[in-house]
């Protein structure tokens, strides 16, 4: 880019944007040229699941953090945490106060925070340290050796989040903000720590009939069309347009030894992936 002086006198930069409509879609293709900086192509997003785990208490947590103490000598991971039960009560009393959607957002916010806060205690003794979504461009410097940073997955929209088509409830919570927080930073996957063995055609808890899928693309799952999903339907939309994370896995928690496995790349659950 190049400095020039308009017939005014005065000095602009010169830019591909100047005087364009930030809405014209060439303009938005134009943009879509070269390749994405990835800050940390070996970073693993993992996200413990809020009410699938956490809510369950020790017998749940405890091994699931042995077994990533024990994978961060291996690889590089960055935990997040969902909201769970307290998130969703904190809806429904909202809801019948007649709080907004944006309202809902900052208390499912708070809530993901709390439980970021109780593994990084948790885990203080063998290198957990809480950090904030205004640290993660110092997350590089955060995985020294021994460090295993813990951060909350509700993505920060809060009262700006958009209202949903169907309902009032947040549509990014925290399976798309650590999809989103593993794109951004060019990761090379997420894992969604749950209670089941991954996705179904219903929700196998209700209907007995539930088909489990153990592989699907992403465009295919969103053409299904399923009316309940163990996973938010923002998330399939953002990996569908992703730049960087091209899978998604989620994996049942409570089978020893799932979570490593899929760490190292092995589908022991659902994988969700974009087509090249």
């Amino acid at each position: 880019m190049s400095i020039r002086r308009d017939p005014s006198g005065r000095l602009n930069i010169e830019s591909p944007f100047m005087g364009e409509s930030m809405m014209d879609k060439s303009l938005l293709a134009s943009t879509d040229g070269g390749p994405i900086y990835r800050l940390m192509p070996d970073l693993i997003v993992v996200k413990v699941g809020g009410q699938s785990i956490i809510d369950r208490g020790r017998e749940a947590l405890f091994p699931i953090l042995d077994e990533l103490v024990e994978a961060r000598k291996t690889h590089k991971i960055l935990i997040t945490t969902g909201g769970g039960t307290r998130a969703r009560h904190a809806y429904a009393i909202a809801i019948d106060l007649g709080m907004p959607t944006g309202v809902l957002a900052k208390l499912g916010t708070s809530i993901s925070e709390q439980n970021a806060l109780m593994v990084a205690i948790l885990l203080s003794q063998r290198g957990g340290i809480k950090i904030g979504h205004d640290d993660l461009a110092k997350l590089p410097n955060y995985m020294m050796p021994g460090i295993l940073p813990v951060t909350h997955a509700m993505p920060p929209y809060g009262l700006f989040e958009r209202p949903p088509a169907l309902g009032r409830i947040p549509p990014h919570r925290t399976d798309v903000g650590a999809f989103l927080l593993a794109e951004v930073m060019g990761a090379e996957r997420c894992v969604l720590i749950k209670d089941e063995q991954g996705l179904y055609t219903a929700d196998p808890k209700k209907d007995a009939s539930a088909k489990f899928i153990s592989e699907i693309e992403v465009n295919e799952l969103l053409a299904l069309d399923l009316n309940d999903l163990a996973i938010e339907r923002t998330m399939l939309e953002s990996l569908k347009t992703a730049r960087s994370v091209r899978e998604v896995f989620i994996v049942n928690g409570l089978v020893q030894n799932n979570i490593p496995r899929a760490l190292d790349g092995e589908n022991v659950g659902t994988r969700i992936y974009v087509k090249a």
